[in-house]
């Protein structure tokens, strides 16, 4: 699917009722949320306050009881469906990358692959679709390598890769850069700007300033059981 226009200006996806309780503990309560088309978004917090749960429910990976999403599709027509479990159309349309990426044990050009094969893709759009994602995460040389000989800067580059190649309209990061530094670090964030220049929205988090400093960044803040989406 390819990315929204930047000047639609109906949100991408809005979510109501995302509450996640543990034991006693509220750990946020978020009447409404809504994720804005073609944005790079930093989720900042303390430790321990929800944003991971937060980015896992959005993607479908954690139970989201009683929360709803409103969406339009690609001809316009409006859905309104209970996020859990996430509905098919959505599930087609978000990507997670989690804190610490896990790589299938076959190489890295069967990995990047493998969401497309699992989508019964034809074979020469697959090959054409991991060629581009290959040359554009620097991986070209490692295509037929096993993940237990990449790098951590490696590793990070084949999952940005395996998400982009699915052409996702909505991009869920959980810390893209807090094992890397030097240079993996660096090429990592060009990349990260790269998928929020396509016009993809990207939410992250993120502590790296590097990140939060790109240019038109919005910047969300979840504390106290509360989503500010307005944090300067």
């Amino acid at each position: 699917m390819t990315p929204s226009v930047a000047h639609d200006h109906s949100p991408l996806l809005t979510v109501r009722g995302l509450a996640r309780t543990i034991g006693l503990r509220k750990l946020f309560a978020i009447d409404r949320l809504v994720i804005p088309r073609a944005t790079a978004i930093v989720l900042t917090g303390m430790n321990g306050a929800g944003k991971t749960t937060l980015l896992r429910m959005l993607a479908g990976l954690e139970p989201a009881p009683g929360a709803s999403a409103q969406w339009t599709d690609a001809h316009g027509q409006a859905h309104d469906a209970p996020l859990s479990p996430l509905p098919p159309a959505l599930r087609q349309r978000i990507a997670y990358l989690h804190q610490h990426p896990y790589l299938f044990r076959t190489s890295v050009r069967e990995n990047i692959a493998y969401g497309l094969h699992a989508r019964g893709m034809p074979r020469d759009e697959i090959a054409r679709r991991v060629g581009e994602a290959l040359g554009w995460a620097g991986v070209s040389h490692l295509q037929d390598t096993a993940p237990e000989y990449l790098s951590g800067g490696e590793i990070q580059r084949v999952a940005l890769a395996r998400a982009k190649v699915l052409e996702p309209e909505l991009l869920l990061l959980d810390e893209p850069t807090s094992s890397l530094d030097g240079h993996a670090r660096e090429q990592v964030i060009g990349l990260v700007g790269d998928l929020a220049a396509e016009g993809r929205t990207v939410v992250m988090i993120c502590h790296d300033r590097e990140l939060i400093n790109l240019p038109g960044v919005v910047r969300w803040k979840l504390g106290d059981g509360v989503l500010d989406t307005h944090h300067p």
